[in-house]
């Protein structure tokens, strides 16, 4: 009992007394001391790693480029990542931001024909005490075949399990006098829990890992996974994950990252909004980055983002990895047979045609309905279970390629969708939710970083306008946020909704009008007193849900 005599934990939340039990037993509490007091130490030192990366590049004038250090892993031609299980074989189509605290869609997931589903305790995912419990004790259920209506766990699309990222913390628990951070929180239940009946049956425990920086931080999840399996009496190599390269720095280690990962490599996967948000995070405040308005100048084909993905593919494929795309985020139109419907389906099918095209082996989609159409899509396109057979070998991507921002300026247009996602996404933790719906579209944290990015760098470098020349300021972003409040104000339906909506835009000025940029968007609202106090107790379940999540 020593060891729970050194952790704290608030009471559960309102209604979840039950799963709360099922949570934190004796034996769960005892798992998570020793995971986290094992790894906390190892988790600051990266976290200042990051700090210190970032000071140097500042002070130095230096750019990213390929390690001198590593250089030898690179050159090595001989290794390779171990296969992964057959479950990972062919996962053409996932569904993306999956936040399994919404019951409902959860077992609508399961119940689809996906190949895999990114069940996601990060970017579309908000991290209250209530969503986390939740979440998880959903996922307790389904890999236990509890919920209804869905197949056998062998049987249901793969769960791919996403953790919080390095940078969160689990504000309800203290261990040894610090709070616990998220990613171990989530990891530790997630595999005490489940670990062994998912691998029993061929299913898991698989894992996507969030906003990687460098082969250090995979080194670090290399460790934690060896260390649990030992402690669960898992086979070594039965945690398989796939990181997400999140991050330019991340994109100069690619190999180092598989090479630190071998045995537990489920590959790497590849997006555009918060890879692109990385550059004003670690180069932005330098004018040679100004990055463009991405409503009309950041896409796939641009130079930067298809180097990226050209050289994520043929780096996994090398070591026989797999590589995985993005996630679609538009939504189709209820109404079938219309031009809208058509549209969007032609759209979603050109953005990951070019993917297919790259050589990945998979993507994800949030709309369910789209997944047939791109399912359909890959095997008409496609031959086996994968590409890997495509080396790529006619990619050659220089430090130079990566590093080439598009042309192009800001748009009106732009800034304002920029600053209603930013504040739409705000007001959205506030109520509980980790992504809502806008202009036909789904929105989560990483289009919120790329957008408030994008408003904060304007402002830094004084950019124009193309329309009329206006300078981007204060002033100018401070009045069209007091507009948009005037737009969205009628869709308040209560004067709570209205207060909420208000308050998130006071926090959307605080954030890109800072001096020094605020490093993750999701960082500073989880450390933010108004954000914490919106998750008390008496308001711990998710608040009313009104139209602004659907406009």
């Amino acid at each position: 009992m020593q060891a729970l005599t050194m952790m704290e934990l608030l009471p559960p939340p309102s209604g979840l007394q039950a799963e709360y039990v099922t949570l934190f037993t004796t034996g769960s509490l005892h798992f998570l001391h020793e995971l986290i007091s094992m790894f906390d130490k190892k988790v600051d030192q990266i976290l200042q790693l990051r700090v210190s990366r970032k000071a140097h590049l500042d002070l130095s004038g230096d750019l990213p480029n390929f390690l001198e250090n590593t250089e030898h892993i690179r050159s090595d031609p001989a290794w390779r990542v171990l296969p992964v299980p057959p479950r990972l074989q062919k996962r053409h189509v996932d569904i993306g931001d999956m936040a399994p605290c919404d019951t409902q869609r959860f077992i609508k997931a399961l119940q689809s024909p996906a190949q895999g589903i990114q069940v996601d305790f990060d970017d579309g995912n908000c991290p209250s005490f209530y969503n986390q419990i939740k979440g998880i004790h959903n996922i307790i259920l389904a890999v236990n075949n509890q919920l209804p209506g869905m197949p056998h766990i062998s049987k249901a699309p793969v769960l791919m399990l996403r953790p919080r990222a390095w940078n969160m913390v689990e504000h309800n628990m203290m261990v040894e006098g610090k709070e616990a951070p998220g990613p171990l929180f989530d990891f530790g239940l997630l595999m005490f829990h489940c670990g062994k009946i998912l691998f029993e049956h061929q299913s898991g425990p698989f894992f996507y890992l969030s906003k990687v920086e460098s082969f250090m931080e995979a080194r670090l999840w290399n460790e934690i996974f060896v260390w649990t399996q030992e402690k669960l009496g898992l086979p070594l190599g039965s945690i398989k994950a796939t990181v997400l390269i999140e991050n330019v720095l991340a994109t100069f280690e690619m190999e180092e990252i598989l090479y630190e990962l071998q045995e537990h490599s489920a590959g790497l996967n590849c997006g555009i909004w918060d890879y692109s948000a990385s550059f004003v995070n670690k180069l932005g405040h330098r004018e040679d980055f100004l990055l463009p308005d991405r409503s009309k100048y950041v896409n796939m084909e641009k130079r930067f983002l298809r180097s990226y993905m050209d050289l994520l593919v043929q780096t996994c494929h090398r070591r026989c990895a797999l590589a995985t795309g993005g996630m679609a985020a538009l939504l189709l139109p209820s109404s079938l047979n219309t031009d809208s419907y058509r549209r969007v389906l032609a759209s979603v099918k050109r953005l990951k045609m070019l993917e297919i095209n790259a050589g990945v082996d998979g993507f994800m989609v949030y709309d369910l309905n789209l997944i047939k159409p791109m399912q359909e899509l890959f095997q008409s396109h496609t031959e086996g279970e994968n590409q890997l057979h495509l080396l790529r070998d006619d990619v050659r991507v220089t430090p130079e390629d990566l590093l080439s921002m598009p042309s192009g300026g800001v748009t009106l247009y732009g800034l304002k969708y920029n600053i209603a996602v930013g504040v739409l996404f705000i007001n959205a933790w506030l109520s509980g939710k980790g992504h809502f719906f806008y202009r036909g579209q789904v929105e989560d944290s990483a289009t919120a970083e790329i957008s408030r990015s994008q408003v904060w760098q304007w402002i830094r470098h004084q950019a124009r306008l193309e329309d009329d020349s206006r300078v981007v300021n204060r002033q100018l972003v401070t009045d069209l946020t007091e507009e948009l409040m005037t737009e969205l104000s009628p869709f308040c339906h209560s004067s709570g909704s209205k207060q909420r909506l208000h308050t998130a835009a006071d926090m959307f000025l605080e954030v890109v009008l800072k001096r020094h940029f605020p490093e993750f968007i999701t960082s500073y609202l989880n450390q933010d007193h108004t954000f914490l106090s919106y998750q008390s107790p008496a308001k711990d379940k998710m608040l009313e849900s009104d139209k602004l999540s659907k406009l």
